[in-house]
């Protein structure tokens, strides 16, 4: 069952990765640069206003000299296009500038009080201007009958400058996201071109082929990381396309040899009527084809890779092993059993030893020794023979499957092996490993290991 993507998640996730990197880019660009701007309209605006009132302050500290020392001009020079009037208690005009109204106070009584504690804005049509005035008023002195100094800023400049600077916002604002969305639209495409490179190369892997890999970038970054690790899994997959070839054909061949041999003893028998000698000839292949099947159908199950639950109860070597012991020559004999368990059901370590055992006694001169011992730090059950053994160079090749060394080619005479194959990947999977070695006797030495834990 499919679900249709709708909405604006729906949206969301149909655009490509280059889209959405643009798109969550541009919009924190955008807030970014939006409160970027904000900050720096209102930082320019009070910085103006304050520069007016320092202007202002300093104006009206040299006027205020000037009453004290009764030096008062009139007019009051001043410099720029601010205006100043001197107003005693009772509200009338002292003395003002040439560009201010020597009749009429600018401010009011209400005005003039909140003047004092800070500026006030007022109309520019009080003094015949156009642009609205910023006024402070500074006492002469602390008295309370004191004249008041009254100075007017045009705030003309201040309104131009921030209507200029609004106007190089909302232009230059849209343009530079566009530029700069260019400039990320390139980069971010040359940041995912490798990626793009990895889905063409990946596209035509077909799988037939051992020399099909993935560009690999020359940065050390996560897609390097990335091809380096798709290369890995690509080497497992061959590796294990090749070993199910391998694993085909030599099923095929394995099964060959058998079949051949039923068919030609049917036949026999049917021409000829079956002898005691033709139903045990028919007995033993039948024997070993139902080996090689059941063998076929374990290695089946682990190579699913299906987790193994804990067994209960778990196996006790000392009550497994005596049951591999006989005087038939090769002699199978049971040494010292140490008490302990093995993170293994009774069946598993019953076939495990008894694959053992089996390829031990085949190439066996006359003895086969079990044995099982604990340390503290491993429990070990060990299986040693006194044949010719398996040279260093070739214990590792045993356990491939159907891996047999030179001297063990016949078949009449060697198994499928299968044996050491199944018997490492049941032992793994119980988190333990099988070790070849040399034994006291000459021959061959094999050690289950599993941690003192188990």
């Amino acid at each position: 069952m499919s679900t249709t993507l709708s909405g604006p998640a729906g949206w969301w996730r149909r655009r490509s990765l280059r889209a959405r990197l643009m798109t969550i880019g541009l919009l924190g660009l955008a807030v970014a640069l939006a409160v970027g701007s904000v900050a720096l309209y209102v930082a320019l605006s009070v910085a103006s206003r304050h520069d007016l009132d320092r202007r202002a302050e300093a104006t009206a500290a040299q006027v205020a000299d000037l009453v004290t020392s009764g030096r008062l001009p009139d007019p009051i020079p001043v410099t720029g296009t601010e205006s100043v009037q001197v107003v005693d208690a009772d509200g009338r005009v002292v003395s003002a500038s040439a560009n201010g109204d020597r009749l009429t106070p600018l401010l009011n009584p209400d005005e003039l009080t909140r003047a004092e504690s800070s500026p006030v804005t007022v109309s520019g049509s009080r003094l015949g201007m156009s642009s609205r005035l910023r006024v402070s008023a500074t006492p002469v002195s602390s008295a309370t009958d004191a004249p008041v100094v009254v100075v007017a800023e045009p705030v003309a400049d201040l309104a131009r400058s921030q209507h200029l600077l609004v106007v190089t916002l909302l232009v230059t604002y849209p343009l530079l996201l566009l530029v700069l969305g260019l400039i990320a639209w390139r980069v971010i495409g040359a940041a995912l071109r490798p990626v793009e490179s990895l889905r063409s190369a990946a596209e035509r892997v077909s799988g037939s082929g051992h020399d099909e890999r993935l560009p690999v970038p020359e940065s050390r970054d996560e897609i390097h990381a990335l091809a380096v690790t798709l290369n890995s899994m690509l080497d497992r997959l061959a590796a294990a396309r090749d070993r199910e070839h391998s694993f085909v054909a030599n099923v095929a061949h394995e099964l060959r040899s058998p079949l051949a041999s039923l068919r030609v003893q049917v036949d026999v028998a049917g021409r000829h009527g079956a002898t005691d000698e033709d139903r045990a000839d028919l007995g033993a292949e039948l024997v070993r084809l139902s080996t090689l099947v059941e063998d076929l159908l374990v290695l089946a199950r682990l190579d699913v890779g299906e987790p193994l639950p804990v067994p209960d109860p778990p196996a006790e070597p000392s009550l497994v092993l005596p049951g591999f012991a006989t005087s038939e020559s090769p002699v199978v004999a049971v040494g010292d059993l140490a008490d302990g368990t093995l993170p293994m059901s009774r069946l598993e370590l019953e076939r495990v030893v008894g694959n053992l055992v089996t390829n031990a006694r085949r190439h066996a001169r006359s003895r086969v020794d079990l044995s099982f011992r604990r340390t503290p730090e491993e429990v070990v059950v060990a299986v040693s023979d006194d044949g010719d053994g398996i040279p260093e160079a070739d214990r590792e090749r045993v356990f491939d499957r159907f891996a047999r060394l030179d001297d063990a080619r016949d078949r009449d005479s060697g198994g499928s092996g299968l044996g050491l194959a199944i018997a490492r990947e049941l032992v793994r999977r119980r988190g333990g490993d099988i070790e070849l070695r040399d034994s006291s006797y000459g021959g061959l030495l094999v050690e289950l290991h599993f941690g003192s834990s188990a």
